[in-house]
């Protein structure tokens, strides 16, 4: 096994035994929490070594970037989520190759993306992020206007909501924004069930996530290592 391969495998085991952890502590079951590994910047190379230690879920944030990954020859064979921004011009690269987008912060993206997938006859599964931080400086709908816009979306013909995400501000504490997204969450099950996923909780702190019921978290670098630049 090259260096490369044992330090991503020796982090992703550093991952589970935290994430173990933190579920623990909170009372939970593991099997609720599915790691995305934010493979951004990092070759194919990283992406496979990461995957014969037993990863299955993988992130990109360009949807040039997730179309190359998802049509890599030979294939990688993992299962790709769309993370980033995404600009309505771009739905056609990231539509069908995204097991799960992460990031639907306007009616009229989730319009574009709904569109995208009828004309391919599919569905496409999305989550909606909120600005649960109350942060300027982030996308996403507000925890008062999340509600409205879900019932919204979930009406369009091509496009099934699975659950909302959230990026908390930089500096500052996350968890009151991780406490808000899962209050929003049990909120929105009532009416709709099908709303399950809490995408939240990154490198610098998916530990707090988890101990507030997130159930995908988004790692780059605490799996891949450092990045360039």
């Amino acid at each position: 096994m090259t260096d490369m391969a044992t330090s991503i495998g020796e982090r992703l085991d550093d991952v589970r035994r935290t994430i173990a952890e933190a579920a623990g502590r909170a009372g939970r079951s593991t099997s609720g929490i599915t790691v995305v590994a934010v493979s951004k910047t990092f070759d194919d190379d990283a992406v496979r070594a990461a995957r014969d230690a037993g990863q299955v879920d993988f992130g990109e944030s360009r949807a040039k970037a997730l179309a190359a990954r998802h049509e890599a020859d030979p294939p990688l064979g993992v299962r790709w989520h769309f993370v980033g921004r995404l600009q309505r011009n771009k739905v056609g690269l990231v539509v069908g190759a995204a097991t799960l987008i992460h990031s639907v912060d306007s009616m009229r993206l989730a319009e574009a993306i709904a569109a995208e997938a009828r004309d391919h006859q599919r569905v496409q599964r999305v989550l909606v992020q909120v600005n649960a931080g109350e942060d300027p400086d982030k996308a996403g709908f507000s925890i008062d206007d999340a509600p409205t816009a879900i019932a919204r979306i979930r009406e369009i013909p091509g496009i099934s909501v699975q659950g909302v995400m959230t990026i908390p501000a930089l500096g500052v504490d996350p968890r009151p924004a991780f406490v808000r997204l899962r209050t929003l969450r049990d909120e929105l099950r009532e009416s709709f069930p099908e709303i399950v996923h809490l995408s939240m909780g990154m490198s610098g702190d998916y530990e707090l996530a988890v101990e507030e019921g997130a159930t995908l978290v988004r790692l780059g670098t605490a799996i891949f290592g450092p990045r360039d630049g």
